[in-house]
């Protein structure tokens, strides 16, 4: 597919000379979750910089995009950083993108934004995917007020602090979690918060093998291991 022209209404990049960058969405699973917008912003970047340049490439691939892919992640130094910003300074359009689901939340891209919006650049969200909403909507649990704690430390003492820290937390209580280390988590909740505190379990989330848990923290640890393969894959 040829890339998209640059500019107008319809891709939804705006055109000038001052550089722009785009914070965009990208499927947590199921590639048919992108957006219209998302594509064509993607479409029409003069530079897509990707968490995983082979991940993202194989995406682009599948949506029929053609696009420059440079890699911007946490281990990313600051001359990679100081490339997007000499793209920006010219008056280019760049796309962050992250492995799945929305840049910053619990992937890299907070400081390359600072660092935009500091220069004085257009940061412009193109929203979409978000695993920690996608869980949130389907759990049956309060969603008014709720608090967002990414990834919990993987050492056990730090992850049994943290966790002690939350066990007066009246808002409800989002985590993601690797399949390495969902059982161990699993374990120090039910120490933290009594094995009685409610819990829901979204696994691997729109992909294939997508499944959802709703019990307590005791009986989510006994539906863990009544399947080896519920342990599988990525978790909220």
């Amino acid at each position: 597919m040829a890339k998209a022209a640059k500019g107008g209404a319809k891709t939804g990049v705006k055109s000038g000379v001052k550089g722009r960058l785009y914070v965009v969405a990208t499927p947590i699973g199921n590639v048919g979750d992108i957006s219209a917008r998302a594509r064509e912003v993607l479409a029409a970047a003069d530079l897509v910089a990707a968490e995983d340049t082979r991940h993202s490439g194989r995406l682009l691939q599948r949506l029929g995009i053609e696009a420059r892919l440079r890699a911007y992640h946490d281990f990313s130094g600051p001359r990679a950083a100081a490339g997007i910003q000499g793209l920006l300074k010219a008056g280019k359009q760049v796309a962050l993108i992250c492995d799945a689901g929305t840049p910053l939340v619990a992937d890299p891209g907070f400081r390359l934004v600072q660092a935009a919006r500091r220069e004085g650049y257009e940061v412009t969200p193109v929203p979409g995917p978000s695993a920690l909403l996608a869980a949130l909507s389907v759990a049956g649990m309060p969603s008014d007020r709720f608090v967002f704690e990414g990834f919990l430390p993987a050492a056990l003492a730090a992850r049994r602090r943290r966790l002690a820290a939350l066990r007066s937390e009246p808002r409800t209580l989002i985590f993601y979690e690797s399949c390495h280390r969902i059982l161990p988590c699993l374990a120090d909740m039910q120490d933290a918060f009594g094995g009685g505190r409610g819990l829901f379990i979204g696994r691997e989330l729109t992909k294939l093998f997508e499944s959802h848990h709703l019990g307590s923290i005791a009986d989510s640890i006994d539906w863990l291991n009544a399947d080896p393969a519920r342990q599988q894959g990525e978790f909220v």
